[in-house]
């Protein structure tokens, strides 16, 4: 099929509205819960429809080279090598393969969470119990996350560490450096969601020396219906999940039953895949490839710092930290009726999102300009 012309990346001026169509006419501060695609993704879709319309099953061959293109374009972005990335549909789908690849005996059996986890990820864990997981919860202090508690939660009975880089509901964000020391330390593993913070801040998996790292498109990564995973290289080989499918095994193509894993992070892959997520997702991660997430990260700092000091002036309780290190992209705000002043917000072309707090997240497409119209029609709504 064919493939849209790549533009030219403007120079960096803090705007990029041009390749943004959902930002037209209106104020777009939520990309923590969904990013916007560029114009791209247009002839993505349209390409894809000439694709089916004519269809032969020889297409498959290109899709799989596009879904593993998309895959190593990810490793990349994050600093893992080729072959360590696989994708699919949503992030559950993929915990669960990791998931299945252990077995819960005692002694060894606790999975160590936070009280700041996406719901998926205790659901999830809560589901293996009937196969021998024990879920130890650390509580946070308040909003943030409890670093010294979750540390000294991890000891010889810990199978596996999962936990977010950031978390959904505050904004706040783990140091992950002495989790993964502290697991290592004692034979455990460490799985990090990072779907709140891809995109938005630098994560290097390789130097973190992390075992497992989920996340996805559809926030901060610009793009739809993709969710990836990185598996530590040399783990791999060593791992069999039970949750797979005949992609998972070399020559899947071949007659009979394959018997051979792939030796690298195809291994976690399943049934039939759906290739326009990473087709759609493509074009927004060459964008912000371009760009780099090291300016991405100065310029959502600054918009976030903006957001905190006028909440700070109109009296409104910040409950994202406020150290920069310890925030991602995305500010939440204690606000009394909140969820009528969100349904407000958007209904004037103010788009933000309430999950028990206002959060407001710009990204890179969004300017100080924007930051401030938001803040004074939320002083408005007081």
């Amino acid at each position: 099929m064919r493939t849209a012309r790549r533009p030219s990346v403007p120079e960096w001026d803090g705007t990029f509205r041009e390749r943004f169509p959902g930002l037209a006419d209106r104020v777009y501060l939520n990309s923590n819960s969904t990013g916007l695609v560029p114009s791209e993704v247009e002839e993505v879709l349209h390409g894809y429809w000439r694709t089916l319309s004519s269809w032969q099953d020889d297409v498959w061959d290109s899709f799989f080279a596009t879904t593993q293109d998309y895959a190593t374009a990810v490793a990349g972005f994050i600093g893992a090598p080729p072959g360590s990335v696989v994708t699919d549909l949503n992030l559950s789908t993929l915990l669960a393969r990791v998931a299945s690849s252990f077995t819960y005996e005692a002694p060894r059996d606790r999975i160590v969470v936070t009280d700041l986890e996406f719901p998926t990820v205790t659901a999830l864990w809560h589901g293996f119990s009937k196969y021998g997981a024990r879920i130890d919860v650390v509580a946070g202090r308040g909003p943030d996350f409890d670093e010294d508690a979750l540390v000294g939660a991890v000891g010889e009975r810990t199978k596996l560490v999962c936990v977010s880089h950031g978390s959904y509901s505050t904004g706040a964000m783990l140091d992950l450096a002495p989790i993964v020391e502290q697991a290592h330390a004692v034979g455990a593993y460490v799985v990090v969601d990072a779907y709140q913070t891809v995109g938005t801040v630098p994560l290097d998996v390789t130097a973190l020396g992390v075992d497992f790292v989920l996340g996805g498109a559809q926030k901060w990564l610009c793009g739809m219906s993709t969710a990836f995973l990185y598996v530590r290289p040399d783990l791999l080989e060593t791992l069999q999940p039970a949750v797979t499918g005949w992609l998972a095994k070399e020559a899947p193509f071949s007659s009979g039953l394959a018997s051979e894993w792939f030796g690298d992070a195809r291994r976690f892959r399943a049934g039939t895949p759906l290739p326009l997520g990473p087709m759609m997702s493509a074009p927004g991660l060459r964008l912000l490839t371009d760009i780099g997430v090291e300016r991405i990260r100065a310029h959502s700092l600054a918009c976030t710092n903006r957001i905190i000091e006028r909440a700070d002036q109109l009296g409104l309780k910040v409950l994202t930290p406020r150290p920069a290190e310890r925030r991602g992209g995305v500010v939440c705000l204690a606000l009394p009726g909140g969820q009528q002043v969100v349904e407000s917000l958007v209904a004037d072309g103010l788009v933000c999102s309430w999950r028990g707090s206002l959060r407001v997240g710009p990204h890179f497409y969004n300017s100080m300009d924007e930051v401030d119209r938001f803040m004074d029609a939320l002083r408005e709504r007081l």
